[in-house]
Order: structure tokens, then sequence, then C-alpha cells
């Protein structure tokens, strides 16, 4: 299943979608044109309830990352590469924000915490790759 949910991790069950559906744009799983699953579809395997994610569409759409269309199921917006950069660039100072704060907090000094970093990516690609 492409989304998933963690009902114990504090953060919002929208908030949870939100943020996969515009990781998976950025990163290219989902593409302009893609179809969403229907609220209901997505509402029963993942046990949340269907205003959930009406809301978590619906604030997509006022993002403009999804497109409604009347009468058909939302879509995922038609975006130009400049603006998908600047997603995953967003998505990516999101994701490491918390991390630069600990390592921040703990004292690690930027050149470990950057080797650290490269460290963690070349271990990602080379699990992507098996």
């Amino acid at each position: 299943m492409l989304f998933y949910v963690d009902p114990g991790s504090g953060v919002p069950i929208f908030r949870q979608l939100m943020d996969q559906v515009r990781t998976h744009v950025a990163g290219g799983v989902l593409k302009p044109g893609d179809e969403m699953p229907s609220i209901r579809s997505l509402s029963v395997p993942l046990g949340v309830n269907p205003m959930t994610i009406s809301k978590a569409y619906n604030l997509l759409v006022h993002e403009g990352v999804l497109e409604r269309r009347p009468g058909l199921p939302l879509v995922v917006a038609e975006h130009d590469a400049g603006d998908l950069a600047d997603r995953r660039r967003e998505q990516l100072r999101a994701s490491l924000a918390p991390a630069a704060q600990m390592a921040y907090r703990m004292g690690v000094e930027p050149l470990e915490a950057e080797a650290l970093f490269r460290e963690l990516l070349a271990a990602a690609a080379a699990e992507e790759d098996e």
C-alpha cells in the first residue's frame, strides 16, 4: 500500500497523509495526472475516519498539490520542474530540521553531522539497489 498511518506517532493522521502525498509527489512516485485513491477506498484499509482523509485531501487541493475535477477522482496537479525541485527541497528540509536541532543540542560538529548524513545517504542508496 502506498500510504500508512501510525496512530501512536503523536502526529495527526491527516498530517501524516499529507506528508506522505507530498513526499510521493516530490519523489516522483505520484506523477501529475495520477488518480488518488477515493476517500472510502483509503479509509477502510487504514482504519481511518473518512473525514480525516477528506481533510488531508482538501488541504492538499488548497496547496495546489492535488487537483479536484468535478465528478472525477482527485489527481496529482501539474507542476513544472522547478516547482518539483522546490517541493523536494522543502520536504527534505522539513525532515532534516529536527535532526539538525538534535545534533546542535548534542554538540555534534557540523562536519561530523555532514559525514554521518553522507554515510546514511550511501546506505540508503545501497539498500535501494538491492
